[in-house]
């Protein structure tokens, strides 16, 4: 146990540097351009769904929170919010980076996600036309209500604050992680998720769905150690929104369109998980 907690504590330290520079970037980024973000948002009109896919690929936890209290308020359509919801990367970007994974693959990755977004977005608005009723909600509560801090404050101790919450989870992820791989061997977990493919893919998207970055860090985090396939990270990461979900049923009070919308979401990661896995198909 003493050997598996020092092998995690180094893996972990190694990655601290790296996360912490790509946090203290994405607060700069939700300081300088979050409100425009969601202005441009509202000015879209029937383009919503490329402008959302294209915006939730931005690593913030502002946008998917502000489409959600944009589509509360029946500001944005309903593939708006989808198009913001598959393509927000939530804390896949920063362990990409921290795990030093070819830039290729984070390029094509981002961009698949927001293709997938935008795509989804527009047949959603093809069969869905009405918007929903005005709510009293702004982005601004959404923030605080999560503890977002999506304004103000200081940039560095705010990226320390997200490196220091995303590196304990990282740091028990990997001491659950390594002590399975030493109590049963990495070749049995390898095969237990790979010779199973469909069960991976439907439990990733079921996982993606957790309201917090854990999901987001442990599904990147075992495709990056080659435990799960493509297919199932990307089943995983397109359902995962942030907080984004959980703002829209804290307050969007129609439960049956906020069941709709979270069935709609666990439905394209899994038939777009499952057809990477039966394709054979990665970046």
């Amino acid at each position: 146990m003493l050997h598996i907690l020092e092998h995690s504590l180094l893996d972990t330290a190694r990655l601290l540097p790296f996360l912490y520079l790509t946090y203290l970037f994405m607060e700069l980024l939700e300081h300088r351009f979050s409100g425009r973000a969601a202005a441009l948002m509202r000015r879209a009109g029937r383009f919503g769904p490329l402008v959302g896919g294209l915006l939730g690929a931005v690593p913030q936890c502002g946008f998917s929170a502000a489409a959600a209290g944009l589509y509360a308020g029946g500001v944005v359509s309903v593939g708006t919010l989808l198009a913001v919801f598959l393509s927000t990367s939530d804390e896949m970007l920063p362990i990409l980076i921290s795990y030093r994974a070819p830039v290729l693959l984070v390029v094509e990755l981002l961009a698949l996600k927001a293709a997938i977004g935008a795509a989804v977005g527009f047949a959603a608005d093809a069969l869905v036309r009405r918007r929903r009723p005005a709510g009293t909600e702004t982005v601004h509560d959404l923030c605080e209500h999560d503890h977002c801090h999506c304004g103000g404050g200081n940039l560095f101790l705010a990226a320390l604050r997200h490196t220091v919450s995303i590196g304990v989870f990282l740091l028990l992820f990997t001491v659950a992680l390594n002590a399975v791989l030493h109590l049963a061997g990495e070749d049995v977990l390898a095969r237990v998720l790979q010779g199973n493919r469909a069960v991976s893919v439907v439990a990733a998207a079921i996982v993606g769905l957790v309201p917090n970055c854990a999901a987001s860090v442990a599904i990147t985090t075992l495709y990056l150690d080659g435990l799960l396939g493509f297919g199932a990270m990307l089943a995983g990461l397109l359902v995962s929104t942030g907080v984004g979900l959980l703002m829209l049923v804290r307050i969007h009070r129609d439960w049956k369109d906020n069941l709709r919308i979270t069935g709609a979401l666990l439905a394209v990661g899994i038939v777009c998980g499952g057809v990477c896995e039966l394709l054979g198909w990665s970046l």
